[in-house]
């Protein structure tokens, strides 16, 4: 596994298929919320259905590690702490402001949004890393990056629109999911990816649960057969996608693969507008798009040429 996971092509089709399955997140949530009836301002239906996706996706990697490798399950009582802390901050943290955020903004506008976690981890790095400090392409991307979210908040009469619900939670989510790139680019080294993936999953899902189940109102979500599909799926590009994802982080830089994430803000907006009613492409979301696109191209170029 290491050999593939090391190979140039391997690499680039593992992080731009997860970067694919990522952007695809946007339009399932979205068309989600209104196939079970959720409203807007129901925080707690959002977090207990975040937490059923992620644990159905944290037990479908520990099952697999089960039948596939069991000793790789195994941790020390050391690294629980960390387990439980990286649990709570990239599933969680992250996944309720992801969730309600998205609830408040269109599908596209939250897939750029979002993409200001690529942002925030260069930023984070340079101050965690002595062989990731910031550098004139890199200072060239923050600033396209950041100017495209600018853009993507501006409305068709041209005035800012930002809001906490919306626009903050989804920036909020992004820089919880920086602060978790870092946390598993230093325990990837001891745990397996897999593992590492499907405990953080169950231990956030769990907690998600605990807190949301005991006060979710009756009739909150009503689920049909699509929105089952939809919920199966869901579950399953996360466990696949993080799964691979930590895995090429175990193997490559973090430079090296963060490139391709610029996949997922275009995946996402263009999959919005497609299958999100209502969700039309116009020059300021295209104008994003680029912006941020050529933001995280810049970032990375040093380690790529």
């Amino acid at each position: 596994m290491k050999n593939y996971l090391n190979t140039k092509w391997s690499v680039i089709t593992i992080a731009i298929f997860c970067s694919l399955l990522w952007g695809s997140a946007f339009p399932v949530l979205k068309v989600s919320y209104s196939e079970l009836q959720m409203a807007p301002e129901d925080t707690i239906a959002k977090i207990v259905f975040a937490g059923i996706r992620f644990l159905l996706a944290g037990v479908i990697l520990l099952f697999g590690l089960l039948v596939v490798n069991r000793k790789a399950l195994l941790v020390t009582r050391r690294q629980v702490p960390f387990l439980v802390i990286f649990g709570i901050i990239q599933t969680a943290v992250q996944y309720y402001f992801f969730y309600n955020g998205l609830a408040n903004v269109s599908g596209m506008k939250g897939a750029i949004l979002v993409s200001s976690g690529t942002f925030f981890t260069v930023i984070l790095a340079h101050f965690f890393y002595r062989n990731d400090r910031l550098n004139a392409p890199k200072t060239v991307g923050l600033i396209a990056g950041f100017a495209g979210i600018i853009v993507a908040n501006w409305g068709q009469s041209f005035q800012l629109g930002f809001r906490l619900e919306g626009e903050g939670f989804m920036i909020f989510a992004a820089l919880t999911g920086a602060v978790g790139t870092i946390m598993a680019k230093e325990m990837a080294t001891g745990i397996h990816p897999f593992a590492l993936t499907g405990w953080q999953l169950t231990i956030g899902s769990v907690l998600m649960l605990v807190f949301g189940l005991p006060q979710m109102k009756e009739g909150a979500m009503t689920f049909t057969p699509l929105g089952w599909g939809l919920l199966l799926y869901a579950a399953l590009l996360s466990a696949v996608a993080f799964a691979l994802w930590y895995s090429l982080l175990k193997y490559n830089k973090a430079g090296e693969i963060s490139i391709y994430k610029f996949v997922t803000p275009v995946a996402g907006t263009i999959l919005s507008a497609f299958f999100i009613p209502n969700e039309n492409l116009n020059g300021l979301i295209v104008g994003a798009l680029v912006l941020v696109a050529v933001g995280i191209i810049a970032i990375n170029l040093r380690h790529n040429s």
